[in-house]
């Protein structure tokens, strides 16, 4: 698809080329995005999405390809180039600085000035409260960053976005740690921006966003230009079977059969100013699937239960024995297991290989007095590669070089490789494609049958009613009911959750 002359293109890019380490990331890619439109870029993880969008931004340099802004070549060395020339991204890694707050994250390096040299906070934290406004967020912005949920710091970064005004928006999965109502609001802006004759190129492996908000999708695949449609060309099925190139039967794998014996009893756990007391039960062979709106304190529930944070009274028992999770380690140690909310943050180590993160939390196993056993370690390594079908050059490869979906599989194989029977997993699918997510489904299915337990926190109604046996509703900190699987609806869990 060759660039044309088109008074309605804002932003264009002809035949992206890009390497990184060996591999192919974008093999001659050509794309435009035409003002007053939302165009979308779909296809699995690795498909070159997020780098074609990143090289528009000016994070990376194409290898060779060619980029127009109203017609006009240009070529971004650096994001603050693309920023004053009128593009903005909400990148799907949040990259927030901890130690400052809202407002400062909002307009760093655009701080209003008192004498020139002085930050006047005042206007500064007008200027941020008068942003986040307009999303219906409402953030302390003197509040630090470090202090605020993945949700929270998403909206952060959408509002430091939107101040800038610009005429092009690149959002990489803004939804992505957004509950349904935060959804709605941001769909809502996007149609502002849209009167207003803005031009947004959106990726979101949420296809039900896709044809709800997008006018055009272009896919991609394994770094290559598939093809342009307009939404109404296209179904479904048929954007999912253009994205994979194969037969993709059934989203949800569901074949766990739920037993009677408790696996996990949570009573009156609770944490000062983060959750309130919850009691809760997960049997063997069962998923249970927790729901609710941002800030309901369900990643705050299962940090208690897996010792991140230590809780200020209850009681939890693993197979009726009492335990005592005052960390993380003693949690593994009773046979649990907690996949993290965000894989970035708290997930990974991204400077270290493939092979370090996944054996990370098991290397006693592979100990012989003072030394590791590196062949022992290697096998089980590429075991839980091939197990999960982990796309990578070699089990040294760095994992912050993998695509999102291939991240998140390491994650998975990294607790694989510590046999736990009890799985806290916090948005497991977040930021996932459709074929990545379908595997991780089939996993938990098959976890869970074999009489191992899950706890599931999801904010994608449809994933909870798929994959769960039973739901709770959280809602302010608080456990507000239990839903069975056979009366669980959309309508009655977003109900309960407001």
């Amino acid at each position: 698809m060759a660039m044309t002359a088109n008074a309605d293109v804002i932003l264009g890019m002809d035949g992206a080329e890009k390497h990184f380490h060996g591999v192919h990331a974008l093999k001659g890619v050509s794309i435009q995005l035409r003002r007053g439109t939302v165009h979308a870029i779909c296809g699995e993880n690795g498909a070159g999405k997020s780098t074609l969008m990143k090289i528009l931004m000016g994070v990376y340099s194409a290898d060779s390809g060619n980029m127009y802004l109203k017609g006009n070549p240009v070529r971004f060395l650096s994001p603050r180039q693309a920023l004053d020339a009128g593009i903005a991204i909400i990148e799907q890694e949040l990259t927030p600085i901890p130690d400052m707050t809202v407002a400062e994250n909002i307009f760093l390096g655009r701080e209003p000035m008192r004498a020139g040299i002085f930050v006047n906070y005042s206007e500064l934290n007008r200027l941020a409260v008068e942003i986040l406004d307009r999303i219906r967020i409402r953030l302390d912005p003197a509040r630090k960053m470090k202090t605020l949920s993945v949700a929270e710091v998403q909206l952060v970064e959408i509002a430091k976005a939107l101040s800038y005004n610009s005429e092009v928006l690149i959002m990489d999965e803004p939804t992505s740690a957004l509950g349904e109502r935060e959804t709605d609001v941001l769909f809502e802006i996007i149609d502002s921006l849209k009167a207003a004759g803005k031009g947004i190129f959106y990726i979101s492996h949420r296809l039900k966003e896709i044809f709800r908000i997008a006018d055009e999708i272009t896919i991609l695949r394994d770094g290559e230009y598939i093809c342009t449609k307009t939404v109404s060309e296209l179904d479904q099925d048929t954007l999912v079977s253009l994205m994979i190139s194969r037969k993709l039967e059934g989203q949800y794998i569901k074949e766990n059969v739920p037993g009677n014996e408790p696996l996990l009893t949570v009573d009156k756990l609770f944490s000062r100013n983060r959750h309130n007391p919850i009691s809760l039960e997960l049997r063997q062979g069962e998923i249970l699937g927790i729901y609710g709106l941002v800030g309901a304190g369900r990643s705050e529930f299962l940090e208690s239960v897996f010792g991140v944070t230590r809780p200020d009274g209850g009681e939890i028992r693993v197979k009726g024995k009492r335990v005592t999770h005052d960390s993380p380690y003693a949690a593994i140690r009773n046979g649990l297991a907690f996949v993290t909310e965000d894989r970035k943050l708290s997930g990974l180590a991204l400077i270290l290989s493939v092979r370090d993160n996944t054996s990370i939390t098991s290397v006693r196993k592979f100990n012989k007095g003072p030394f590791v056993r590196r062949r022992r370690e290697a096998l089980q390594v590429r075991e839980a590669i091939d197990f999960f079908g982990i796309k990578t050059p070699s089990e040294r490869q760095l994992v912050r070089n993998l695509s999102g979906g291939n991240q998140q599989k390491v994650v998975l194989g990294r607790w694989l490789l510590s046999k736990p029977e009890i799985m806290l997993m916090d948005e497991p699918t977040r930021g996932i494609d459709v074929g990545a997510k379908r595997e991780i489904y089939k996993f938990m299915s098959d976890f869970a049958g074999k009489g191992n337990g899950i706890i599931l926190v999801s904010s994608e109604l449809p994933e909870i009613m798929g994959m769960s046996d039973r739901v709770l509703v959280f809602k302010d900190g608080s456990l507000a009911g239990e839903v069975k699987k056979s009366e669980a609806s959309e309508e009655l869990l977003m109900k309960m959750a407001t």
